[in-house]
């Protein structure tokens, strides 16, 4: 069994202890409201705590895994074992000229607002997409037309060595929902946008129309993991589900939503495992009544609950 007192005090060293947890349940930082515990939650305020924490981690032999605001994300009931750090202390946004720069830790919503505040045009897809600009990164976020990909400069990130080293948006490889980032091991710290000048009343007349979009379409009131499956090639993904019958149908607290078919949502409780069931026969009954494989857009992470 693994020494976590032991590894507690030899954090303590390299990060400040108010921001070092032991056993933080997770579905309190995770949209679906989903999880179990992580051995050891870490929250750094400086990136030479990131690095410091890589480093350890690598040199301990201890898994660490990154959870960004866990709004793309499924944690399993049992939890992670390792590390969980969590970048919410790096939320400062900045703008130099049509350039925005914005730490990982910010909300991508937030990071758009932003733009609209120094009439900056670029970011307004990104007014309703619910993560972070480090998890905006990771999956080539996008929305109503527009991806980071487009207006991606560079991001600093915290490579596998805890090295920080800037990486150009080519180096990144994006493509739909998808980029490098986790194949290289990379933390992103930060990302910076390329804009252009735009009229406030013009951009933000952009931003209101998607998010009334967004608001009227999406079950907004229950906790979800966002579009569950990415858009298979020559369909909607919601579409299939909807012609499927599978709207409403429920596994214990997960249900495919009534209001947007894309989403399955955390209605009563849920767990993790009843979450992934609902996916998986979701996926099923697709692929047998239309032959269509869905390929899922939310990540699951972590450990099953050991059954006793």
């Amino acid at each position: 069994m693994t020494d976590y007192t032991n590894i507690y005090n030899k954090l303590t060293s390299i990060i400040d202890e108010r921001n070092i947890k032991i056993n933080e349940i997770l579905k309190n930082h995770t949209y679906t409201r989903l999880g179990g515990k992580a051995d050891i939650f870490l929250t750094p305020s400086t990136y030479e705590e990131v690095q410091a924490v890589v480093k350890f981690a690598k040199l301990e032999n201890i898994p660490f895994t990154l959870l960004g605001n866990g709004s793309n994300l499924i944690v399993k009931d049992g939890g992670i074992r390792g590390i969980v750090i969590l970048l919410k202390n790096f939320n400062r946004i900045s703008t130099n000229g049509n350039q925005l720069v914005a730490q990982s830790g910010a909300a991508i919503i937030d990071a758009s607002r932003y733009a609209l505040k120094e009439h900056l045009s670029g970011l307004e897809f990104a007014c309703g997409i619910p993560g972070t600009v480090g998890g905006a990164l990771y999956m080539n976020a996008g929305a109503y037309g527009g991806e980071i990909k487009d207006v991606l400069d560079y991001a600093m990130v915290v490579d596998k060595n805890g090295d920080v080293v800037k990486r150009t948006a080519a180096d990144l490889e994006l493509s739909y929902r998808t980029s490098n980032i986790p194949e290289k091991g990379d933390i992103v710290l930060e990302a910076a946008f390329n804009l252009k000048p735009g009229n406030y009343d013009e951009i933000k007349a952009v931003m209101d129309d998607l998010t009334f979009k967004r608001e009227s379409k999406q079950p907004l009131e229950y906790p979800s993991c966002g579009s569950v499956f990415k858009r298979p090639p020559g369909y909607f993904a919601g579409k299939l589900i909807q012609d499927s019958g599978l709207q409403g149908t429920r596994l214990g607290g997960a249900e495919v939503s009534t209001k947007h078919a894309g989403f399955i949502v955390n209605k009563d409780n849920a767990t993790a495992e009843e979450y992934i069931s609902l996916i998986k026969h979701v996926q099923k009954t697709v692929l047998e009544k239309f032959n269509v494989a869905l390929e899922r857009e939310v990540k699951i992470i972590g450990e099953d609950l050991e059954k006793k």
